[in-house]
């Protein structure tokens, strides 16, 4: 078995081995993973985190040893916690980073850091402050960034952000969790999830107080919630069909 790392900002993790394919999700710098199949330009990988599976680019990546993949997977995750912060590399060449990178690969990558980081597990009531910080964000299949983000993506990066794993798609995420039966019975920092007309779990948010609720759609947004889905009150109609409210914490 063969392992990586990103030692990148962000690299995008593909659904086929082209640069033309599907954007799945992203790596961003520090996440670490699996290589499952490595070809001559592609490699198929399984990140560590939420055991999400993709191709990157062989161009994009480090290869590190298998201790220091267990090196990491034992250690608390050190996560930068500003929009937009940077590394600096031995030759003192910037490299920017985006909110929610992990710093613990510093040292293998001799570069340095003396931003804001966030480790170890936060209360509840934290999960809003940080999906305050990825508000207006633009909506992006495969995002995870402040800079293009999609629904489960941001959903996770709150969560992760603040100790919590949560799958990586929407439908994965209802899997995880506790059913409440009514919105009466949420609290701030629940999920909500959303299903289309054939019943497949397609959308996630996180509830805020007094029947709100911020997802990606669009952009990061707030909008209404009620007991039939999202209510957008700028198009004056609901645009998603509530399926169930979910407490992961």
């Amino acid at each position: 078995m063969q392992y990586g790392i990103s030692n990148l900002s962000i690299v995008p993790l593909r659904l086929e081995p082209d640069d033309t394919s599907e954007l799945v999700s992203q790596v961003l710098y520090g996440d670490y993973f699996k290589v499952l199949e490595k070809r001559k330009s592609w490699s198929k990988i399984r990140l560590a985190f939420d055991k999400y599976e993709g191709w990157i680019d062989n161009k994009q990546y480090l290869e590190i040893s298998e201790d220091d993949y267990s090196k990491f997977k034992n250690e608390t995750p050190k996560l930068s916690t500003d929009l937009v912060e940077f590394v600096q590399d031995q030759d003192s060449h910037l490299l920017t980073i985006p909110l929610g990178s992990s710093v613990n690969g510093l040292s293998l990558f001799n570069h340095a850091f003396d931003g804001n980081i966030s480790e170890g597990i936060h209360p509840k009531q934290h999960l809003l402050k940080t999906a305050y910080l990825y508000l207006n964000a633009p909506y992006l299949w495969g995002g995870k960034t402040p800079f293009g983000i999609d629904c489960s993506g941001f959903t996770q990066m709150v969560y992760k952000l603040n100790g919590y794993k949560l799958l990586r798609d929407a439908s994965q995420q209802a899997t995880q969790g506790e059913a409440l039966s009514f919105i009466e019975e949420s609290e701030p920092g629940d999920l909500a999830f959303f299903d289309n007309s054939e019943g497949k779990i397609i959308h996630v948010g996180i509830i805020m107080e007094d029947n709100y609720i911020i997802h990606a759609h669009g952009k990061v947004r707030i909008d209404r919630l009620d007991h039939s889905g999202i209510y957008n009150i700028e198009r004056k109609l609901h645009t998603h069909k509530l399926r169930v409210i979910k407490k992961v914490i």
